[in-house]
């Protein structure tokens, strides 16, 4: 049945969001607090008063607890969306068996939500200036992130039709072909112009900590929605199978 789907796909957030929230209090977190700190170091910051100093303090500790609050509760939404809702419908054509679909959904999840929208917007530090307004910006990920699910539903039929006539290793070589898709609105997206007062080591430093961090996320997820996955036999019926029970 759907709710057992979407069962799985919020306990396995919970989790993840759980494990998420921890790794933005204790090391993300900081070290965006450390990059505010330099690239406000040129601004004159003259604290003649006491409480000027504890409404900063105290500001600083609410937008912590929001960032960390706000990191568990997207990790709920991942898990619900994509490894519910979505699996729940996908399921039957996804590749793989067992667990390996977890993974590959979860890899799916991943170049939809982050990587295929980082081709055109790659992550940037705390406090940089973009080109491009934030309006602009908005429509340019949220089309790259259409592509990137087009590509991963075509990858998939790819996969799954290579495979039934030449065997698994061509199929998977066939499957990543449709992935060059996305070099298209790549290439013709605006250029998103990047300055910042950081250093270049510690910019790229921030940089990828925010990709392990996308990256740590989705294996979470995928990992615990696989060691959720009921018993054979005790699995819910999948919108496919339910369908054809109905017919």
């Amino acid at each position: 049945m759907f709710a057992a789907y979407l069962k799985r796909g919020v306990k396995a957030g919970l989790v993840a969001g759980l494990v998420f929230g921890l790794f933005m209090a204790l090391v993300a977190n900081p070290l965006v607090a450390y990059a505010d700190e330099l690239n406000h170091a040129g601004a004159d910051h003259t604290h003649a008063d006491g409480a000027d100093g504890h409404d900063s303090a105290v500001s600083t500790a609410v937008n912590k607890a929001v960032s960390v609050v706000s990191s568990g509760l997207w990790a709920v939404l991942l898990g619900g969306v994509f490894f519910g809702i979505a699996f729940y419908f996908l399921e039957p054509v996804v590749p793989g068996t067992g667990a390996t679909k977890s993974y590959v959904l979860g890899g799916a999840g991943f170049v939809t939500v982050s990587g295929a929208p980082w081709l055109v917007l790659p992550p940037v530090a705390p406090g940089a200036e973009q080109s491009l307004p934030a309006s602009t910006r908005l429509l340019l990920y949220g089309g790259m992130m259409v592509a990137g699910a087009l590509v991963c539903l075509l990858s998939g039929g790819v996969y799954n039709r290579v495979r039934e006539s030449n065997g698994p290793l061509l199929a998977v070589v066939a499957g990543l072909a449709p992935f060059a898709l996305l070099a298209v609105p790549t290439f013709v997206a605006p250029t998103n112009t990047v300055q910042g007062s950081l250093s270049p080591t510690l910019r790229a430093g921030l940089i990828g900590l925010f990709v392990f961090g996308q990256l740590l996320l989705w294996t979470l997820l995928a990992t615990l929605h696989a060691r959720f996955r009921p018993a054979d036999g005790e699995g819910a019926m999948t919108a496919a199978e339910s369908l054809s029970t109905a017919d």
